[in-house]
């Protein structure tokens, strides 16, 4: 089987801002790339100097740059970028202020809001105007526990835009998922909404503010918005009130390059969630460089990403401001009624980007949903993250939703809240691979010994030197042994990101799961995804969730699938199963039990927790259920007893 998939057109090569950025390199250091990718990714690594500091003047940044753009240290993660910079973050997002369409928000129940370009500047400033009032100064924390609304974008850009820092959860975070990652940072302020939807059920969160206010005793100020045109009465402070005052502030003090603008959490499926810190110039220039050259986002593009505020792929959508992009949001469960919802939404509007997890893609793989009798002709760019995009997935996508599209898998973390390997306009899409590394991000894939891997050899997923967008620090961590023990315990002064990977032949990359996931029977390391890609063919299985139990010192394979309705898990099945994996995969692959399960536990941002489930199976104790979407998915693991 032939698995190239689609190339791109000379037309839109030449119209890419890749190639325009590849002509102006070629013409200003003379050299010569031609439209070979690989040879552009390694002058980025080689001279990594110079293409950042060319990154910043492309992406037009509005601060001081500085002359100095990296002040080197032995010690990867204390080198900095532009050590002499100073910009304001918020300045950055909001350089356009006309009549054209800055943000469009749909809610699943239909309600729909906008806002322009200067509508939303002038709030930005009336906000920020708000939290200099109220005595908010630079490195003061404010947290958000937010459903994705144009709302939150304001106060976002209100707190950057003095130097505050920002951090959000998802409002479908428990009251104690909440506490465990706020309480860390003492906020000053928490903002929240009078109530969200959620798959037709209306949740109050200003129910819950009480609750979090005894245990989080920092906070001393809460502002609370309207989610809809439902008000709601309450003692806080009300954002609409706020906002409807004339006062604005059209101070945009620079700060420096690397001053912190969001704390983001790590799961913490293993106990208390990490706290990462994130710069502001750091991340901008990151999440520019991967929309502008690697997406090719340009001005007055309609970009859309499926995500919620406890997600990084939030704060990516939010940075297409700065590429003077609309961006549009959607709050709700994506399948509302139909499994169209965001496909119309799509059309509707004809949006050039459509970002979606790839478990939303395979969904509609597996309900064999035909989209393309919906009208996508604007629609260049289809990304697909938050875990591996199986190879049947992006067959699907070119024969079920649009022939000509530019399909992006990619990949990186909220470690870097940013993508490691990701799309480009001059490459071909090859079914099941990543099309290559990020530019100006020395990467590679290493084995156990710390050696380069062949060709279609999986091994550990590295950066070989340092980037911009690398946590700033983790909070509460003065000597820095938490940053160390994250990202450079395996490999010596290497970031080690966890990735389980394997390069391709095409230049591309195929991720098998998290390395801390992986199976290793008889000592032969085994990708989840292998099999996962084999189940997820099957009709009768809704999901699964593979992992290794320990079994006489051994690791034997345990696969627990959760069934599609009026299925059973028969011997019949069970066997088609295990000849499937034996045939496609290898013996090693074959699971020793298949187990059905009621529910696979997920984490808020819909990534299953393998090793959560890998402990309970193994005995050992889950420290924090609350960073799950549905903890009572773990009752079934608790009370199993695997037989023999």
């Amino acid at each position: 089987m032939n698995d190239l998939l689609w190339s791109p057109s000379k037309k839109k090569i030449e119209n890419s801002n890749l190639y325009k950025f590849k002509n102006l390199i070629e013409k200003k250091y003379n050299t010569n790339f031609k439209t070979d990718y690989q040879k552009l990714w390694e002058w980025s690594v080689k001279n990594n100097e110079q293409f950042w500091s060319e990154c910043w003047d492309f992406f037009k940044l509005k601060g001081i740059k500085g002359k100095q753009i990296i002040k080197t240290h032995p010690i990867f993660h204390k080198n900095k970028f532009f050590p002499n910079a100073k910009i304001n973050f918020a300045k950055n997002l909001l350089s356009k202020k006309n009549s054209d369409l800055a943000i469009f928000f749909r809610s699943e129940t239909g309600f729909e809001k906008k806002i322009q370009w200067k509508e939303l500047y002038e709030k930005v400033c009336i906000f920020s105007a708000f939290l200099k009032q109220i005595g908010i100064k630079k490195n003061d924390r404010i947290a958000a526990y937010v459903p994705n609304t144009i709302e939150t974008i304001i106060t976002f850009l209100g707190t950057a835009k003095i130097g505050g820092i920002w951090s959000s959860c998802s409002p479908d975070f428990g009251i104690q998922g909440v506490v465990d990652r706020f309480l860390q940072i003492k906020p000053k302020i928490l903002i929240s909404a009078n109530h969200y939807f959620y798959n037709g059920k209306k949740i109050l969160l200003i129910d819950k503010i009480p609750e979090i206010l005894k245990k989080i005793p920092s906070i001393k100020h809460v502002v609370i918005f309207n989610y809809d045109n439902e008000k709601t009465n309450h003692s806080y402070i009300s954002l609409e009130n706020v906002l409807s005052k004339n006062k604005v502030d059209e101070d945009f003090k620079e700060f420096p390059f690397n001053h912190p603008i969001y704390i983001l959490y790590s799961s913490g499926t293993t106990g208390y969630p990490k706290c990462i810190v994130h710069g502001a110039g750091n991340a901008l220039i990151e999440q520019m460089k991967e929309l502008i050259l690697h997406c090719d986002v340009k001005e007055n593009d309609k970009l859309f990403y499926f995500t919620s505020t406890g997600w990084m792929m939030w704060n990516w959508l939010v940075a297409g401001l700065a590429c003077k992009a609309s961006i549009y949001l959607y709050d709700g469960f994506p399948f509302y009624k139909n499994n169209d919802c965001l496909i119309k939404y799509c059309e509707q509007h004809q949006f050039t980007l459509f970002g979606v997890a790839a478990k939303y893609i395979d969904h509609l793989k597996k309900e064999n949903f035909n989209a393309k009798k919906y009208n996508l002709k604007k629609l260049r760019t289809i990304t697909s993250t938050g875990s591996p995009l199986v190879k049947e997935s992006f067959i699907y996508v070119y024969k079920k939703i649009k022939k000509d599209v530019h399909l992006g898998s990619i990949s990186g973390g909220t470690d870097v809240v940013g993508v490691i390997n990701i799309c480009n306009t001059f490459n071909n899409i090859y079914a099941g691979e990543i099309q290559g590394p990020s530019l100006g991000i020395d990467v590679d894939v290493f084995d156990d010994n710390g050696n380069s891997t062949n060709i279609n050899e999986k091994g550990e997923l590295v950066i070989k030197k340092p980037f911009p967008s690398m946590p700033v620090m983790f909070w509460n961590d003065k000597s820095g042994d938490k940053i160390l023990n994250a990202y450079f315990k395996k490999y010596k002064n290497i970031w080690h990101h966890g990735d389980y990977i394997q390069k391709t032949k095409n230049g591309g990359y195929i991720i098998y799961g998290r390395s801390d996931a992986t199976l290793k029977p008889g000592g032969v390391r085994i990708g989840t995804s292998e099999i996962y890609r084999q189940v997820e063919s099957f009709s009768e299985i809704a999901e699964s969730i593979v992992i290794g139990q320990n079994y006489n010192n051994d690791i034997r394979i345990i696969l627990f699938v959760k069934l599609t309705k009026g299925n059973l898990l028969s011997n019949e099945l069970i066997d088609k199963l295990k000849k499937k994996i034996r045939n496609n995969c290898s013996p090693r692959h074959v699971p020793a039990k298949i187990i059905a399960c009621p529910d696979i536990p997920r984490t808020k941002s819909n990534k299953i927790v393998e090793i959560a489930v890998k402990k309970i199976i193994n005995g050992d104790k889950i420290d924090n259920i609350e960073a799950l979407a549905n903890p009572e998915a773990l009752d079934f693991f608790n009370n199993l007893k695997i037989n023999d």
